[in-house]
């Protein structure tokens, strides 16, 4: 029999195992496909709700000293944010979340503004909070609309044109692409949902395959028959991948279709072409055998699958590390990044999201060192299965 038969053999061994646990086999491949994208639309739909409804809405602001700005007090109205008194202490209900925020007028605000000064008032509120930020910036926006209209008014009246303080027209010319704006939310959280299904995505599999057997002792008669130990691996990881590709196949696919449910901003974020999909199954497929190969190495050691199973918390952690290193510390794209692992997917993925040309010199590199780390990693869980104590539970 050539070896190919026989590492085919292993593969449709270990595919009919996990066939047989249909319930685990279920949960495995339809779980992750389900959560992800229902996570993304619920997160999107409360978005959208918080600032419709927090922009639209009339917002009352408890406002001290309203009898001191009555005219300023009719120009908040009129941009819908209604100044009403305090029912209690502002601090102690902006600690409690009673209100958001809160305005200050101060007992001097009549004086400077009958003399021309600049006249106080003062917004309180806590920046901690972020269910804050909208209706802070309305307030803000609002004061600096008025204190502009106020200030024009006043060079007006003594002659002087109000152009004379604004000596530098500042405009913007944004380069994002249609295209990256509509993917902003996707580029943020699709690629570490992706990363982290294609790291662990066959380790159902895997853990039954390595942990599982040696629990029920059924991996000693496996490794005492004539096939190779690196072939027996190298089976047990094409098994894994295999199931880890179907999953991550339908999560994409899952997130394709949730864009037909969304809203119409939401389904132009959602929406992944099927190009685009290919590269990310492209892109993956290094993450899939890298984490199958490390997480059958490791489980080959435990001498149960509940042992095995520990090392899932810091493994989880290993995808999910520079996502939220990206979020902290933006980087600009350079070449070294495509050789760090788990970095290097962040960044090709963002790249694919926002329909960017990715070189072939960056291909080059994150090939190469994916695979060839992945195929470290096989080595090393080749080496640990040519132990003898392997076949030992106890």
């Amino acid at each position: 029999m050539s070896a190919f038969s026989t590492l085919w053999t292993v593969i449709r061994k270990e595919l009919r195992d996990i066939l047989r646990d249909r319930r685990t086999l279920v949960l495995s491949l339809l779980l992750t496909p389900l959560l992800y994208p229902l996570i993304i639309l619920g997160m999107g739909m409360l978005s959208e709700s918080r600032v419709k409804t927090q922009v639209d809405q009339l917002l009352e602001v408890p406002t001290i000293g309203r009898e001191y700005a009555p005219t300023l007090i009719n120009f908040l109205a009129a941009k819908r944010l209604n100044a009403v008194a305090p029912s209690s202490d502002v601090v102690t209900a902006i600690h409690t979340q009673q209100i958001d925020v809160a305005l200050r007028i101060d007992p001097g605000y009549a004086d400077a503004w009958r003399e021309g000064r600049p006249a106080l008032v003062e917004i309180v509120y806590d920046a901690t909070r972020r269910d804050a930020e909208i209706p802070v910036a309305r307030l803000k926006d609002a004061l600096n609309a008025y204190s502009q209209q106020v200030g024009m008014l006043r060079l007006l009246a003594r002659g002087i044109d109000p152009q004379v303080v604004r000596p530098i027209e500042i405009s913007t010319w944004d380069l994002a692409t249609p295209d990256a704006k509509r993917a902003l939310l996707m580029s943020v959280i699709l690629p570490m949902l992706l990363v982290i299904t294609s790291f662990i995505g066959g380790a159902s599999l895997v853990l039954d395959a390595t942990a599982g057997e040696r629990e029920r002792q059924s991996l000693e008669p496996l490794l005492t028959t004539p096939v190779s130990r690196h072939i027996i691996v190298t089976g047990k990881i094409v098994a894994a991948c295999a199931v880890g590709l179907l999953s991550l196949l339908l999560t994409l696919l899952a997130f394709k279709l949730s864009a037909q449910l969304a809203s119409a901003e939401m389904s132009q974020q959602l929406n992944v072409g099927f190009i685009p999909m290919l590269q990310m199954l492209f892109i993956l497929l290094p993450v899939l055998f890298m984490g199958t190969a490390l997480l059958t190495f490791l489980a080959a050691a435990a001498k149960s699958v509940k042992e095995a199973q520990s090392h899932m918390a810091w493994l989880l952690l290993l995808p999910v590390l520079p996502s939220y290193a990206m979020m902290a510390y933006p980087l600009k794209s350079q070449l070294w990044q495509f050789a760090i692992p788990f970095l290097a997917q962040n960044q090709l993925l963002q790249k694919v999201i926002r329909n960017e040309v990715v070189g072939i010199e960056v291909w080059a590199i994150y090939l190469s060192m994916s695979f060839g780390l992945a195929l470290l990693l096989w080595w090393a869980a080749v080496r640990r299965y040519y132990k003898e104590q392997l076949a030992i539970s106890d």
